[in-house]
């Protein structure tokens, strides 16, 4: 008799509506398949998707329009904050966020993420960080390790040369006009899980107004680090973490209730 029971089988998960059913360009392993899977179930889940604006940077992420069924808009290299003050200010109604990764937005575009944070923008920035230049062949950026070794840095990074590599969750954190900045990673299911939930808080802090939100994210770079995937997880924990660690660097007033 059990044979002849048929059982129906239960969805337990669907791809986010707001992530476009295709194929990426990502390398095996790395991370920012996980990064944009979270940005999209948040945007469902807040029911943002057909109010949202994302503006995608110079890097690994230069095609994130199209992995994201919203509205994007594509910024020069290091300018994505600048380009999302104004679509924000003249689409104020609008959920604008930006996503970037750490040569985009910790050199290149350091001065404009500074000011924008300094100036409170009430926008959502999701920040990528895999501690090298991963687009353009594996050189050495502002968060790259000490004594890791990267295409431009082969001997390690030299820190008497080049100095520390910069926090920027702690960095902005400092600033006045920031409401919210903290660091995840996307090492492990535990901490994809409460990324997931800074990312929520994130854009649920430019719903209330109350200004400038930063998640930032360690991810993994297999390729450039010249490790397998696996590999490359264990790397994010062991190296990163001691230098990187996680946490909630600024929770502004209001926030906490949200």
């Amino acid at each position: 008799m059990l044979a002849d029971v048929v059982l129906e089988p239960e969805i337990t998960y669907t791809r986010p509506a707001a992530l476009a059913d295709t194929y990426t360009h990502y390398c095996p392993g790395c991370t920012h398949g996980v990064a944009h899977k979270l940005v999209a179930e948040v945007i469902d889940e807040l029911g943002l998707r057909e109010r949202t604006i994302g503006v995608a940077p110079v890097g690994c992420a230069v095609f994130a329009y199209n992995y994201f069924n919203v509205d994007f808009a594509e910024a020069a290299h290091g300018r994505a904050p600048a380009m999302a003050t104004g679509i924000k200010r003249v689409l104020p109604d609008q959920m604008v966020f930006t996503y970037q990764g750490d040569g985009d937005l910790a050199s290149i575009g350091l001065g404009e993420i500074t000011h924008v944070a300094a100036r409170g923008e009430n926008l959502t920035v999701i920040f990528v960080n895999n501690a090298i230049y991963g687009m353009t062949g594996g050189q050495m950026a502002p968060t790259t390790l000490p004594g890791q070794k990267t295409a431009s840095s082969p001997c390690g990074r030299d820190v008497e040369a080049t100095g520390l590599p910069l926090r920027m969750a702690e960095l902005l954190a400092g600033l006045p006009g920031t409401a919210y900045a903290v660091r995840r990673s996307l090492h492990n299911v535990k901490e994809i899980n409460r990324a997931k939930k800074a990312i929520r808080t994130a854009f649920q802090v430019q719903q209330a107004g109350l200004g400038f939100a930063l998640v930032e994210l360690l991810s993994s770079c297999p390729t450039n680090w010249g490790l397998p995937p696996l590999d490359a997880l264990k790397w994010i924990e062991d190296q990163m973490l001691p230098y990187y660690p996680l946490g909630d660097y600024k929770v502004a007033d209001g926030v906490e209730q949200l």
